[in-house]
């Protein structure tokens, strides 16, 4: 076992789907099988969704699989969800983890207030940079491997607002310029900008298997 940083260069280690089970399970999220052979979780009051739709939908970010679809509804009994976020394989488990965590806190998980400096700012207080054209919308990790920034949404990503030109957060991890992504990430133009902030973090995580595209990029803090 080896823990690593910097998480976002981590990978999956090939077990997203069991730790994001555990998590949501552990939330209390009910779980059942689709007709679509997905496997859909439903938060305790009925207002988040999570769906493993990789044997599903032909749907790809940045040349991956999407594997995971989150979802928020304003009401129980809504058909329409305000916001979905789509996640490939290979984002690392602790950081979604740490996002079902932040909708979870929330009373009202499909509005929030913060402001997109909120997103920015998080990731500047962990050292990572702003981009000189974009600094309000757009930061890159140091070894500028991975970034985030307020784009125009990628097509069949879905919101609640019906407008063409809407903008929302996308991330990625490239560690090596030009060859296929490790991750992406792709949020609707109406998810909170605090829970993306909450999608980041520093700390040093377990894997046993290593990224070989992160190879000269991940720090081996210790081994066990």
């Amino acid at each position: 076992m080896y823990w690593v940083t910097p998480r976002h260069l981590a990978g999956d280690d090939d077990v997203l789907a069991e730790r994001i089970g555990d998590a949501l399970s552990g939330l209390g999220w009910r779980m059942w099988p689709t007709s679509r052979h997905t496997l859909l979780y439903v938060s305790p009051d009925g207002l988040c969704g999570a769906e493993w739709i990789l044997a599903a939908y032909p749907f790809e970010l940045g040349g991956l699989p999407v594997a995971l679809q989150l979802s928020a509804r304003p009401h129980a009994t809504s058909v329409m969800t305000e916001w979905n976020a789509y996640f490939t394989t290979g984002v690392p488990y602790e950081a979604l983890a740490d996002l079902l965590l932040a909708i979870d806190s929330r009373k009202a998980p499909d509005t929030g207030l913060a402001t997109p400096e909120t997103v920015i700012n998080a990731l500047s207080a962990q050292g990572w940079l702003r981009d000189v054209d974009r600094p309000r919308t757009t930061a890159m990790d140091p070894g500028f491997s991975s970034s985030v920034s307020l784009e125009m949404m990628p097509p069949l990503i879905q919101d609640a607002d019906p407008r063409s030109d809407l903008v929302g957060w996308q991330s990625w991890s490239e560690p090596v310029l030009g060859a296929p992504y490790l991750w992406c990430a792709s949020f609707s133009a109406s998810v909170p900008h605090d829970l993306v902030a909450a999608f980041a973090s520093p700390v040093p995580v377990p894997r046993r298997t290593l990224p070989k595209s992160a190879e000269g990029r991940l720090s081996v803090v210790r081994r066990s």
